[in-house]
């Protein structure tokens, strides 16, 4: 599973050269709580089967999302395998003891580096660098709410004339 601006190619050649019978594509970040294909997962695990994840990032971005995704996997009778963590086979009891400690690690490693990339956040802004993207010129957005009022352009022509995306001239149309 993946963020819908990564390719998957990867990750699939990796499911078919091991085998795997059964693929499921998600194209949403691993922090949404709406994902289909992982729903469509569960709903054809049987008791038996080995769900394999070429990594764990790829199920779960949280260990307790993890853990959550582990215990309803076990629920149905199924295990987990990681390609890249090889370490993890939850069918034995040292196999589960050692998912545990990793992923406790992966957490901890993840919070360091959100840790890390708010203080250089922090650091940024105090010397007067503000992230984001670049805020447009009031008089674009003006001429575009004025041409969008007019209803004499398309919002494809308004866009190309102001050089503001869709997205940003809606924004402003709904304040």
């Amino acid at each position: 599973m993946s963020k819908s601006d990564q390719n998957l190619d990867r990750q699939i050649d990796q499911l078919k050269e091991f085998g795997c019978e059964r693929i499921f594509l998600e194209k949403v970040s691993g922090m949404k709580k709406e994902r289909p294909e992982l729903n469509r997962m569960f709903e054809t695990l049987r008791s038996g089967d080995t769900v394999i994840v070429t990594e764990l990032t790829r199920l779960s971005r949280s260990v307790r999302d993890l853990f959550e995704f582990t215990a309803q996997i076990h629920a149905i009778g199924a295990d987990i395998k990681s390609l890249k963590e090889s370490w993890i086979d939850t069918g034995t009891p040292q196999g589960k003891l050692l998912f545990a400690i990793f992923a406790g690690i992966s957490q901890f490693e993840r919070d360091l580096i959100r840790q890390r990339t708010m203080e250089g956040l922090s650091a940024a802004r105090a010397r007067g660098k503000n992230g984001g993207r670049p805020k447009k010129e009031s008089a674009q957005i003006d001429l575009a709410i004025r041409m969008y009022n007019n209803k004499v352009c398309s919002i494809s022509e308004i866009c190309k004339a102001t050089k503001i995306s869709k997205t940003t001239l809606y924004r402003y149309l709904n304040k």
